[in-house]
């Protein structure tokens, strides 16, 4: 074995995303992860495409690729996205209807919320 491998296979060259059940999150966390326009983007554009249809590069909004990380990591602690990895890409999923059974009706008031 290389030192970038281990017996399961190929290292990643970073971390596996740590999700955040909705159930473990505040009402404050969700609003504050709502509130910035950035992440409001990304979340409509998730809630438009099938679940693992949207890889993170995917998305077309005005932020270094540093700052979009940030801003998926903020969702994913929010418990509003789940991401997985297959092989270089980053897949992500909205956690629709886990996060409206924390919060009934918050995300659809984003979701039809155009400002």
């Amino acid at each position: 074995m290389t030192a970038t491998q281990d017996a399961t296979g190929p290292a990643s060259h970073r971390a596996a995303p740590v999700h955040i059940h909705p159930r473990d999150v505040t009402l404050e966390a969700a609003l504050l992860a709502l509130a910035d326009p950035v992440r409001r983007t990304l979340v409509r554009e998730l809630a438009a495409a099938g679940p693992w249809e949207r890889t993170c590069g995917t998305f077309d909004v005005p932020v270094t690729k540093a700052t979009l990380s940030r801003h998926f990591a903020v969702l994913r602690e929010a418990g509003l996205l789940e991401q997985k990895d297959a092989g270089a890409r980053r897949l992500n999923r909205l956690r629709r209807e886990e996060f409206d059974e924390r919060f009934p009706g918050l995300l659809a008031l984003v979701l039809a919320d155009r400002l």
